[in-house]
C-alpha cells in the first residue's frame, strides 16, 4: 500500500541507501522506479534528498567527473578534461587534483607524494602510509612515522622540508587574511580602488602553495640530476616572494 511504501523509501532516503534499493517484500528482488518514487512520496524535501543521492550516485559511476574539495563546503561538479591534473572550481575558485584524495592541487608535488587520505562516505582522514588517522598523530601534512623511520639520516633532512613546508602553508594563510582584509576595506566609501592589491595577494597564495608543495617534490627527488634547477628556481621564487 502507499503509506507502506512512503514510509520504507523514506527511511532507506534518510539513511542514503535508497539507490539500488529493492522491493521490501524479502522474496521479491524488484527496483522501484524514479517515477514510481516520485508518485509515492509527497515531501518535497525528501524527494530533494532523493534526487541529491541520484545525482551523488552519477557523479561516482562517472570517471570523468568528480566534487569540488574545496573544504569549506562546495557542491559544484567538476569536470576532467584531461588536460591537467586539476582545474579551478567555477564556483569557488578552489583548486582539486583529479589523480587523488589530497583535498587540493599540488603541483609540483605528485600524487604519490602526498600522504593524507579522506575516505568519500564519511570523511575520516588517514595517512595512506601508516594507516593510521590524520588527527591527532597526524599534526601537519608530511608527519608520519612510516616515512621519517625508515632511516635515522633521514630525519633531520625531513624535518627541514617539513618546517620550510609548514612556513609557506602558515604564509599562504596569511595572504588569504590579507586579500579577506583589504576585501572589506573596498566596501568603505572614499577608498581608491584596490583591485591591484588583492590581485598581488592572489598571486601570494600561489607563490606560496607552490613553495609548499615544492618542499615535497625536493624531499622525494633530492638524488635527481634536474634536483639542481628545481631547487635554483625555488630559491628565485621564494627571494620574490618573500618581497611581494
Amino acid at each position: 500500500c502507499q503509506p507502506c511504501w512512503r514510509e520504507y523509501l523514506t527511511t532507506r532516503i534518510e539513511q542514503n541507501m535508497v539507490v539500488n534499493c529493492t522491493c521490501p517484500i524479502s522474496e521479491c528482488r524488484a527496483q522501484p522506479t524514479t517515477a514510481f518514487i516520485c508518485s509515492i512520496l509527497s515531501s518535497q524535501e525528501v524527494i530533494a534528498k532523493y534526487e541529491k543521492a541520484l545525482l551523488r550516485r552519477y557523479v561516482e559511476c562517472c570517471s570523468n567527473l568528480t566534487w569540488c574539495t574545496n573544504p569549506q563546503g562546495c557542491d559544484q561538479i567538476l569536470l576532467k578534461d584531461g588536460l591537467g591534473y586539476g582545474a579551478a572550481c567555477s564556483k569557488c575558485s578552489w583548486i582539486s587534483c583529479f589523480n587523488c584524495n589530497f583535498p587540493e592541487a599540488h603541483y609540483p608535488a605528485s600524487c604519490s607524494h602526498m600522504s593524507r587520505m579522506t575516505c568519500a562516505k564519511c570523511n575520516h582522514g588517514f595517512c595512506w602510509r601508516c594507516l593510521k588517522p590524520w588527527r591527532p598523530n597526524h599534526k601537519d601534512y608530511y608527519n608520519c612515522s612510516a616515512m621519517v623511520s625508515k632511516a635515522a639520516c633521514q630525519e633531520k633532512r625531513f624535518q627541514d622540508y617539513n618546517e620550510r613546508c609548514t612556513f609557506h602553508h602558515h604564509a599562504r594563510e596569511f595572504a588569504i587574511r590579507l586579500r579577506n582584509s583589504i576585501s572589506s576595506i573596498r566596501e568603505m566609501p572614499k577608498i581608491r580602488n584596490l583591485t591591484f592589491v588583492i590581485d598581488a595577494c592572489k598571486v601570494l597564495e600561489q607563490a606560496r602553495k607552490v613553495l609548499a608543495y615544492s618542499c615535497v617534490y625536493s624531499y622525494y627527488n633530492q638524488d635527481t640530476e634536474s634536483m639542481d634547477i628545481v631547487e635554483q628556481q625555488t630559491e628565485s621564487l621564494e627571494l620574490l616572494t618573500n618581497a611581494l
